[in-house]
This record gives structure tokens, C-alpha cells and sequence, in this order.
């Protein structure tokens, strides 16, 4: 099975105060077939830096039955190391989840590109807070800066 772009994120929830609003959205954009997960671990930080680790499997009912059908394809690619970076920069008394997912919507853009003989050679992900900024920037108000004794 050939996939498509292969991404990771790592969301943290200070506080251990995941309540499950992510469900829903996650939910939509696997269901529509823009993302496929393909592996999902949660993680929980104590007040002491004690770590646990939790598979889908592994989580209360309430939790796993809304999680499931989400990854009903899920494996388990990310490996003990992945594991460990993402202990060291979790705050304490916090909760992660790691989620690796296909980009579905770009497997036929990658074919189509590869079939050109084309290759990727740069490509990263620009956070919100650098576009939204980019977004609001106004030329004139840098030119007066400039001008301004």
C-alpha cells in the first residue's frame, strides 16, 4: 500500500484537562477522507513528571469508544524513542496525544507530481500565529515607522 503525505502532531492539554472537543472535528475530516490516522497514543505527565502511556486500547471505555472509529486502521509506527522526545518537552500535569495520519486528500496531487517526475524539495507548516500576523500586517503602517524620526 503506497500512502500519502505522512504527518504527526502532538497536541498537549495543560492541566490533564482533556474533555474530548477534538472528537468531533477529528471525526469530521476522517469521515470526509481528508485524513487517515494511522497511529494514536495519549500520554498523561503527573505533578511528579511520572509518565503513562496509553494505546487506544488501553483507555477508559467512554474514551476508547469515541476514539475507535476514528482509527479503525490505526497501527503502532511510533516507537519507544518517539515516546521519550515527547516526555522531555511535556509540562508536568499534562496530557498528550500523538496522532500520525495520512493526508488523503494528497495522495492524487503526490501521484500526479511523481508521474511528472517531479519531487518535493522544501515543503513546512507555517503556524497560525505567523499567517494571522502576516495577515494583518499593513504596508503603510511600516512605512511610516520608516519615516518617523
Amino acid at each position: 500500500m503506497s500512502l500519502g503525505p505522512v504527518e504527526y502532531m502532538v497536541i498537549e492539554f495543560p492541566g490533564n484537562q482533556f474533555k474530548g472537543e477534538i472528537i468531533p472535528a477529528l471525526r469530521e475530516v476522517v469521515d470526509k477522507g481528508v485524513i487517515r490516522i494511522i497511529d494514536l497514543v495519549f500520554m498523561r505527565k503527573d505533578d511528579q513528571g511520572n509518565i503513562s502511556v496509553m494505546e487506544l486500547a488501553d483507555l477508559q471505555k467512554d474514551a476508547a469508544d469515541a476514539f475507535a472509529p476514528l482509527a479503525r486502521e490505526a497501527s503502532t509506527l511510533f516507537a519507544e524513542e518517539d515516546v521519550e522526545k515527547v516526555s522531555a518537552v511535556m509540562e508536568t500535569n499534562s496530557s498528550v496525544a500523538l496522532l500520525l495520519f495520512e493526508h488523503v486528500w494528497a495522495t492524487r496531487f503526490r501521484d500526479a507530481v511523481l508521474a511528472a517526475n517531479g519531487r518535493l524539495i522544501a515543503g513546512e507548516r507555517i503556524p497560525k500565529e505567523v499567517v494571522d500576523a502576516a495577515l494583518a500586517w499593513k504596508p503603510e503602517e511600516q512605512e511610516a515607522l520608516e519615516a518617523a524620526p
